[in-house]
């Protein structure tokens, strides 16, 4: 995104964003007048970078893989260190601090407040046979009617289940989930926010509130999570000021006593309210996954929309993002890293797409949501046996077998447009992909003919753009009553744009 420099005292919003293979601290500066609308001149926002550090799931002494919550940490305050002197500089008054962050997993802390170990991955197998037990005991269909999830094998829900005979059980009395963690650290106050805490499966989906009846169940069947109800934080909205940094935070950043804020701090919830959806528009958050559907008021708990593992997580002002995860751009992605290791040396991603536009289309289509392309490891052997397996030869480059993954990647989204519209029974005239994706050409167009739609790419930024533009209502930079479309205005006034219309295949 760009922007004039600002005048002295504009707004500024740091946000934390923290992903599966990387995090960022980005700062967010809010140009122009509040009180005009964005098309006319109106607020929006510049993002700059201030921070940028590797993640991804490491194994421990035992083989478990488990995230290093330190290190993100320590890539957390410099990122805000580097934001308050870049803020400084431009005359920029931080206004807030916001976290998002991936789902589902968590960390525990015990009595004193310390972390009692670092959080196990959700792609650690450890939850391989958990499902079937709770939903031996739980059926599924009694989960649903209330979480409304869709079946995960890594659900919080069924981490804890096994981990629960562990010592790390026994010693938690917090939990709190990775933005939470984060949070906690930046203000000493333990909250649960509620976009993220809704795909942990022991939420309500209707109420947003922590389902007692689920939670009575699992300690009835589990006596060893009886504990589990206390040990759960108070739930907050996106908006909430959680608290200002504590001073050991304040001396490290050299951040004054800036209030941090709850944002819609799952990563997709984020991404979500920054996506310039229209009344009829899907969405895609492509990123390592990609989350597909549609923004809903209420959600769908049918017996259909449960067949077809459909979920409803919780989005900002009360809307529920009724979607499907499909594999997202994690499997090119390992691919990349494969192929970079085998050679030495970073792999021309541009290049190698541009060469995948030039082969044939839809020569094999593969079901890249399959378990086998779940954990890390060598994923152009299993692409190529998975085409194998389908009876088709490819040419032995890696251009082919990349066309191969995004010809089956936007056959995937397609199929889960195509499915949200039908549960939902919306009509769906645009498709929006928003997140890393947006910037793949070739895999929006494949995606706009796979569908049938067009396809409108950007932000490529829209987590860090949501989380900011959350920050900047609560604290009334923007006017407190702007609701999600005064928000999407400011998205289209500070993003470019692409529209990519369906072509026939070939």
């Amino acid at each position: 995104m760009t922007g004039t420099a600002p005048a002295g005292g504009s707004p500024g919003f740091i946000a934390v964003d923290l992903g599966a293979t990387s995090g960022r601290v980005m700062l967010g500066v809010l140009h122009g007048s509040a009180r005009t609308p964005a098309a006319d001149g109106g607020p929006r926002v510049e993002l700059v970078e201030c921070g940028r550090f590797a993640n991804g799931p490491r194994p421990d002494e035992h083989g478990a893989l488990r995230w290093d919550v330190r290190a993100l940490w320590r890539g957390v305050l410099g990122g805000l260190r580097s934001a308050g002197d870049l803020a400084r500089e431009r005359g920029v008054t931080i206004r807030g601090i916001g976290v998002d962050a991936w789902a589902v997993d968590h960390a525990f802390l015990d009595a004193s407040g310390g972390l009692v170990a670092d959080p196990f991955s959700y792609r650690d197998p450890r939850t391989g046979p958990v499902p079937e037990d709770v939903y031996r005991r739980i059926p599924f269909a009694d989960h649903y009617a209330v979480n409304g999830l869709q079946h995960l094998p890594f659900t919080t829900e069924f981490q804890l289940v096994a981990g629960q005979d562990g010592d790390e059980w026994a010693r938690a009395r917090h939990l709190l989930l990775v933005p939470d963690l984060i949070t906690s650290w930046l203000t000493g106050r333990h909250v649960a926010e509620v976009t993220n805490a809704s795909t942990t499966g022991l939420l309500d989906a209707t109420s947003r509130t922590w389902s007692a009846g689920l939670l009575d169940r699992l300690a009835a069947e589990y006596p060893a999570l009886a504990g589990l109800r206390d040990r759960l934080p108070e739930l907050v909205e996106p908006g909430t000021v959680v608290g200002h940094l504590v001073p050991g935070v304040r001396e490290a950043t050299g951040l004054g006593e800036v209030p941090v804020l709850a944002v819609a701090s799952h990563d997709t919830a984020s991404a979500v309210a920054a996506t310039p959806l229209g009344a009829r528009g899907a969405y895609v958050s492509s990123g390592t996954w990609s989350l597909v559907g549609l923004e809903l008021p209420a959600p769908v708990l049918t017996a259909a929309s449960r067949a077809a593992n459909f979920t409803n997580e919780l989005g900002l002002d009360g809307t529920v993002r009724y979607l499907h995860n499909v594999m997202g751009l994690w499997v090119l992605d390992e691919c990349v890293r494969a192929w970079t290791q085998d050679d030495g040396a970073p792999v021309d991603l541009p290049a190698l797409l541009a060469e995948a536009a030039a082969e044939p289309g839809a020569r094999c289509l593969v079901d890249v949501d399959g378990g086998e392309f779940l954990a890390p490891g060598d994923m152009p052997r299993r692409v190529s046996d998975a085409v194998a397996r389908r009876g088709v030869e490819l040419p032995g480059t890696r251009a082919a077998l990349v066309r191969v993954v995004l010809d089956s990647l936007a056959d995937s989204t397609a199929r889960a447009v195509s499915a949200a519209s039908s549960l939902a029974g919306v009509v769906v005239d645009t498709v929006h992909v928003v997140g890393g994706g947006s910037r793949n050409e070739l895999l929006c167009r494949l995606t706009a003919r796979a569908t049938g739609l067009p396809v409108v790419a950007g932000p490529v930024e829209a987590t860090a753009l949501g989380n900011v533009l959350v920050q900047a209502r609560a604290v009334g930079a923007l006017p407190g009553t702007a609701d999600l479309t005064v928000l999407r205005d400011v998205v289209r006034a500070s993003t470019d744009l692409r529209r990519y219309e369906p072509e026939p295949a070939g």
